[in-house]
């Protein structure tokens, strides 16, 4: 990985100014040997209070050094102080002890809110002046937390299962409270530096309200024994004077991040992220190479991100946010990366995960049972136009993209579009083009996507938007009225080729009819043709959130109840087409029905899962 050239940014060389220097988080030169309070490499031994008692007596001496014999030590929460640095040598381990007693709620902001949650393994809180260093090991443990978010295999069991099936899937990440590695909150001078982490209950390392803090040479490697949710690398939320470099990380969700508050909650900090640089790190297995989002109602500004690499990671340049987030996203450079083998290089997602972005709570559920952070997270936004982002004034340079599916795919808000972008010296080599909509003043300069399918961008609502020269490996055919096979057509093969079929789902975007097994596209809209023959069944699976999880889609047609189910942990609009002989007397469950005598069709409007269609 090379650096971008003779002339580095003005933001580059203040923040190099500050984090160079030798006396930045300084460090009395005292060591204390954690071994002589206590501490034990004994896979039996409890060391939470051994170890904090080496580091208070480290602060309460005037500072100094926290160290270790070689060995694993077993910890609850531990609360480094001012003036203090842990230093963990290459042999030396520090694993969670998988107990939530161990690890006490404290006031922190998670996920874009603030309330109680429990500590982080590592906490420094409320601190200057620390450091938290050498090669040795933090292993998080997670799969304790794992679990207890939804069982084993993933989405089989836990909390998840259980607020799935009531309805309230939004919640589960706020209620299954999971500890974190690393947590700096409300605190400034802050090294860290060189360790590994490893299996992360929740976020690996998070940076909360805090400022000039320096992150070098982490390696995170998450993705032992399983696969954790929301296992983030590193996450900037709401903090300034932020240098991120040289990290190799592996993990199963965002792999760089930065945030800035949710929602109404949000709104009321409003405190921005800014001036921030992530610079020469690789990511591989993970959701986002570097992901601005989705909590963004602080707004973001003076970042810039150069030097990485993406192996793998299924994402590349990642916005996500909500029409309830709000914030204003400017001045950002992302520039010198490549990509390889990465499925949506640039992915811009205004409306992300709306079942996870606009909490409801279900009428059986009465207010006296709701946590106080429920009560914050449906809190409304008012004016609401204030909850919609804006991401404008950004520029991406310099970036090479080999093996990817989709070129592009931006959507945003006719009230607030994603404009004045710059693209330059940028290319793509992916499967398809892609989708811009709600985008404006988009200027495209040296930018060339190769590209093995001959269907052009979908551009909807856009306004002076150069799109990049495009190239095929391949003669491209266009598509007449010839090639094209409509839907009734589709419809009329698949029956007489599956004649026990009776349940037909459909790709909104193709028009394709889905067959068993097989994965719709993501889409806020739905159609299934029912015709009934008997009681029948259809199992298949549809994006979760944006695509990087999936879920199972239950049909199911009762011929002897005469009713329809729809099982799904994603909400859509769904529009049911059901072949009936004779008009029905009532529909129950539709939002609107109407009988079609003509074609013998009942057409039924519905919006949420689960339901059941139940015709009279």
């Amino acid at each position: 990985m090379q650096e971008p050239g003779p002339v580095k940014s003005a933001l580059v060389q203040r923040l190099e100014s500050i984090f160079y220097q030798e006396q930045f988080a300084h460090i009395p030169d005292r060591d204390f040997l954690a071994n002589d309070y206590g501490a034990s490499p004994d896979s039996t031994v409890d060391n939470t209070r051994a170890i904090q008692d080496a580091i208070d007596a480290a602060a309460s001496g005037g500072g100094g050094k926290v160290m270790f014999r070689p060995g694993v030590y077993r910890s609850g929460a531990l609360f480094l102080k001012s003036n203090v640095e842990l230093y963990l040598d290459t042999m030396v381990t520090i694993r969670a002890i998988q107990n939530d007693a161990l690890y006490p709620d404290i006031r922190t902001r998670i996920a874009g809110i603030e309330m109680l949650w429990p500590a982080a393994l590592i906490n420094i809180y409320q601190q200057q002046n620390v450091r938290l260093s050498g090669k040795g090991t933090i292993d998080g443990n997670g799969k304790y937390w794992w679990d207890k978010f939804w069982g084993d295999p993933p989405r089989t069991g836990g909390m998840w299962t259980d607020y799935t099936a009531h309805n309230i899937r939004w919640a589960v990440d706020y209620d299954c409270k999971r500890v974190r590695p690393v947590a700096v909150y409300s605190s400034q001078d802050v090294i860290l530096q060189d360790f590994k982490v490893l299996r992360a209950g929740f976020w690996t390392i998070s940076l909360t309200y805090s400022s000039r803090v320096y992150v070098r040479g982490l390696i995170i490697r998450n993705n032992i024994g399983g696969y954790g949710p929301s296992s983030d690398g590193i996450n900037s939320d709401s903090s300034s004077d932020i240098l991120v470099e040289d990290c190799d990380i592996d993990c199963n969700d965002d792999n760089l991040c930065i945030k800035a508050g949710r929602d109404a909650d949000g709104l009321r900090v409003n405190r921005p992220c800014e001036n921030i640089v992530y610079r020469n790190c690789i990511t591989r297995a993970g959701h986002g190479l570097f992901t601005i989002g989705s909590e963004t109602s602080g707004g973001m500004h003076h970042i810039e991100v150069y030097g990485l690499k993406a192996q793998g990671t299924n994402t590349g340049i990642r916005f996500k946010s909500a029409q309830v987030r709000g914030g204003i996203i400017e001045d950002v450079w992302f520039h010198d990366i490549d990509m390889e083998q990465v499925n949506s290089p640039f992915h811009f997602e205004l409306n992300w995960y709306p079942e996870y972005s606009y909490p409801v709570v279900p009428e059986e559920i009465p207010i006296s049972e709701w946590p106080e952070h429920w009560k914050v997270m449906t809190q409304p936004v008012e004016p609401p136009e204030q909850g919609i982002p804006e991401f404008r004034n950004i520029r991406i340079s310099n970036v090479t993209v080999t093996g990817a599916g989709q070129a592009i795919y931006a959507n945003a808000y006719a009230a607030k579009p994603i404009h004045d972008l710059l693209w330059e010296n940028v290319s793509i080599e992916a499967r398809e083009r892609g989708v811009i909509r709600h985008a404006r003043d988009w200027s495209m300069r040296r930018m060339n996507v190769l590209v093995h399918s001959v269907q052009p961008f979908t551009v909807e609502d856009t306004q002076r938007i150069t799109l990049p020269e495009i190239t095929f490996d391949a003669p491209a055919v266009p598509e007449t009225a010839d090639t094209l096979v409509s839907l009734a057509t589709q419809i009329d093969r698949y029956r007489t080729q599956n004649p026990q079929s009776a349940i037909l789902p459909v790709d909104p975007v193709s028009q394709v009819v889905i067959s068993p097994g097989d994965t719709m596209t993501s889409a806020d809209r739905l159609e299934v043709y029912v015709f009934p023959a008997g009681n029948s069944a259809l199992k298949c699976y549809e994006p979760l959130g944006d695509g990087y999880y999936y879920s199972p889609l239950s049909l199911t047609w009762i011929q002897s109840t005469r009713q329809f189910q729809i099982q799904s942990e994603v909400r859509h609009h769904w529009t049911v087409y059901l072949e009936l002989r004779d008009a029905p007397k009532q529909v129950y469950g539709a939002s609107h029905w109407e009988y079609n005598a003509g074609q013998r069709q009942l057409k039924a409007e519905l919006t949420g899962v689960p339901f059941t269609l139940t015709i009279q």
